[in-house]
């Protein structure tokens, strides 16, 4: 199809174009006005049992915590774990993050460090969701040790290093609108071409129809 052609087609479902633009238009209206979103974060880590070796448990931080904390952080990201958080409360968005907080040579996951974050529509909301997946993440480390017979005294703790707090969501308006406009442009050239190329099609098939059709009754 010839450049001439796509305008001849695009100026004969100009209603076409029109449309998706109007559809456009309203979807840039909500990238520049979105609602407002909050993201809500804090870190907690895991740390071992005060020893006499060992006064300062931050400075005792072994591999094997983390791995057990990378082993509720797959129990609440399963079915059941979502459904857990549901029952407590957690609505909306919610990410576990295992963060290395070493230095670049320090291997993945290492340090037993979690970011929990949330989203929600209100700083209050997105704060409270984090609280209460902290709270379900402590408490299935407590269950786990409760489960193997853990000591109170050699039990591992779950302790908050950054305490929750949120903030708006910033986002990028200027690539927000390229990117409707860009879509939209697309969509209203594509719906265009196809109604046209439909349209001829069933204009060409109506004769062969009419031929085909048997001969009108006529009343008595």
């Amino acid at each position: 199809m010839s450049p001439g052609n796509v305008a001849d087609a695009l100026l004969r479902r100009w209603y076409v174009v029109v449309a998706v633009l109007l559809l456009t238009a309203a979807g840039a209206y909500q990238v520049v006005r979105p609602a407002p979103r909050y993201v809500g974060s804090a870190v907690v880590v895991l740390k071992p049992p005060v020893t006499q070796n060992q006064p300062n448990q931050l400075t005792n931080l072994q591999p094997p915590l983390a791995v057990l904390s990378y082993s509720v952080v797959q129990q609440l990201e399963s079915p059941a774990g979502a459904a857990e958080l549901k029952a407590a409360g957690v609505r909306g968005t919610y990410h576990l993050v295992p963060r290395n907080s070493g230095t670049s040579a320090t291997p993945r996951y290492l340090i037993p460090s979690l970011q929990v974050q949330s989203q929600a529509s209100g700083t209050d909301a997105a704060v409270t969701a984090v609280r209460r997946i902290v709270d379900v993440y402590t408490r299935h480390v407590e269950e786990m040790q409760t489960a193997q017979g853990v000591s109170a005294g050699s039990r591992i703790t779950a302790a908050v290093l950054v305490s929750p707090s949120a903030a708006a969501v910033q986002g990028n308006k200027s690539r927000g609108l390229a990117g409707a406009a860009l879509l939209g442009s697309a969509a209203g050239v594509i719906g265009a071409l196809w109604f046209d190329r439909y349209a001829l099609n069933r204009r060409k098939d109506a004769p062969g129809r009419r031929r085909h059709a048997g001969p009108v009754p006529v009343p008595n």
